[in-house]
């Protein structure tokens, strides 16, 4: 049988770029329900709701990183607040041998595609909790985000050259 490898270097296995979820965590979680309970007993029109959400990493080490969702959301039904939440929700991630030009992308990107659905579900309790139906919030384009944060980022610089392929802005 013949060796397919053949004339190929063979990947050194503890060369081999890795990420790893380390663990996960709420570092602030606000639930503001002012009207209660009478925003709860009074029917009315649909509320309108504003949802945010926004990434942000922080270098912990050479090989730690700690990516946090940022969700906000807020209901009001005419002029009435409803409820307003806030919620950072992380991940610590261990990178080893992520090559420079894919690191960007995987923090912002890929670590909070991994770490979303728990921050929803979260939301959607406290929401639940509060005396209100759930608030599921739809799934999240990380990678539209990241674009528009790039471009952001090239506007800000003065109109400068946006970054080529594969470059991205340097995680904090």
């Amino acid at each position: 049988m013949a060796d397919d490898t053949q004339g190929a270097a063979a990947p050194q296995p503890g060369n081999a770029p890795s990420m790893n979820l380390v663990g996960q965590y709420i570092r602030d979680l606000s639930f503001e329900n002012p009207g209660a309970p009478g925003t709860l007993l009074g029917g009315g029109a649909n509320p309108a709701f504003n949802v945010s959400i926004s990434v942000g990493v922080k270098k912990q080490n050479d090989e730690i990183y700690a990516v946090e969702l940022t969700l906000n959301a807020k209901a009001n039904r005419d002029e009435t607040v409803l409820f307003n939440v806030e919620l950072v929700y992380g991940g610590i991630f261990r990178l080893k041998n992520v090559p420079e030009n894919q690191l960007s992308p995987l923090l912002m990107i890929e670590c909070p595609r991994l770490i979303f659905p728990f921050a929803r579900q979260v939301l959607a309790s406290v929401t639940q909790q509060g005396g209100f139906p759930p608030l599921m919030m739809e799934p999240v384009d990380f990678s539209a985000i990241y674009r528009q944060n790039l471009a952001k980022l090239a506007a800000q610089q003065g109109g400068a050259a946006a970054p080529e392929a594969g470059e991205a802005p340097k995680p904090n």
